[in-house]
């Protein structure tokens, strides 16, 4: 039986989120595939799924984007897409807040601050926790109906005021990747020598 790739998805993937998610991305030995970035979404859904199936390894990395736009935009049709499709296991979503205005949002499991807390209930842009478990973001609604094991709230990537600052490693994003392997149990190898437990 063919093997499914294992992929986390972000919901987003303008310059700053970019440079993060590459940096997150090497932090946890994963595989970031760059050219799916861009504000919107500059690839195809199909075309993001046969750049993840030559990915090198698990668990690969994408962005999608949708520029602000409250419809479906580029972004959650290539989202769609890719978790619909038979050949990827997403074992989870960092869904990224924003400021869009009228867009259902999406529940998440759990959420990052800028501080690095792992707290219950949505943030926002600026990686603080709000007072509900809805997240806000242009890129999130199709969520609401998809089977994804994980969501995992967080603010604007490479951003939050400095707090998720590419100077320092990104740390924030680079949690909510960690946090999402961690909960999946699907670890891989590069991930584990990337912890030095090989």
């Amino acid at each position: 039986m063919k093997q499914k790739r294992k992929v986390i998805i972000v919901t987003d993937g303008d310059s700053f989120a970019q440079r993060a998610v590459e940096i997150a991305t090497s932090n946890i030995g994963g595989r970031c595939i760059s050219r799916s970035a861009g504000n919107p979404t500059p690839l195809q859904g199909f075309e993001i799924v046969n750049l993840i199936k030559k990915a090198k390894h698990d668990p690969v990395v994408v962005m999608v984007d949708d520029k602000g736009d409250q419809k479906m935009g580029k972004g959650e049709q290539a989202l769609k897409k890719i978790i619909n499709h038979p050949d990827i296991d997403v074992i989870g979503v960092v869904a990224v807040a924003s400021n869009t205005q009228f867009v259902n949002g999406v529940e998440v499991d759990f959420s990052i601050t800028c501080d690095g807390k792992i707290i219950e209930g949505a943030v926002d842009k600026d990686g603080k926790k709000t007072n509900q478990n809805v997240l806000y973001g242009d890129t999130v609604d199709i969520l609401r109906n998809s089977n994804i094991p994980v969501i995992v709230g967080i603010g604007d990537i490479g951003k939050m005021r400095g707090k998720d600052d590419c100077e320092i490693g990104a740390p924030i994003i680079t949690k909510a990747l960690e946090e999402i392997i961690s909960r999946s149990g699907k670890i891989n190898e590069a991930y584990e020598k990337s912890r030095g437990k090989y």
